[in-house]
């Protein structure tokens, strides 16, 4: 009870994440600068000739430069209050190729 391994306010049910509200103006421009990378990714696996499915469905997503800002820094939720969730507070949200929400949203 008072030895190394004492209960701390943590453990007895404090936050263990602590996620911002509000994503930065930093994390932002780092998702519009990953969102250009796979652009440029994909224009280059175009350019190179090789045709497959994957290439195909990402040839139809939005660029960076055409996405709405509600799509580039949320994703549709059906559990969240507003059927929205911020980029920051979904699990590896950097690997995430949902561009566009669903009618309606």
């Amino acid at each position: 009870m008072f030895g190394a391994f004492r209960p701390s306010f943590v453990a007895q049910g404090g936050l263990l994440w602590k996620n911002p509200f509000r994503m930065s103006a930093t994390r932002k421009a780092n998702v519009r600068k990953r969102l250009r990378a796979v652009d440029d990714v994909i224009a280059t696996v175009a350019a190179s000739g090789v045709r497959c499915k994957a290439l195909d469905k990402a040839l139809e997503l939005p660029k960076e430069s055409e996405m709405h800002p509600r799509d580039k820094y949320t994703v549709f939720s059906p559990s969240s209050p507003g059927h929205r969730k911020s980029f920051h507070k979904v699990p590896k949200f950097t690997k995430k190729t949902q561009r566009t929400s669903p009618e309606g949203f």
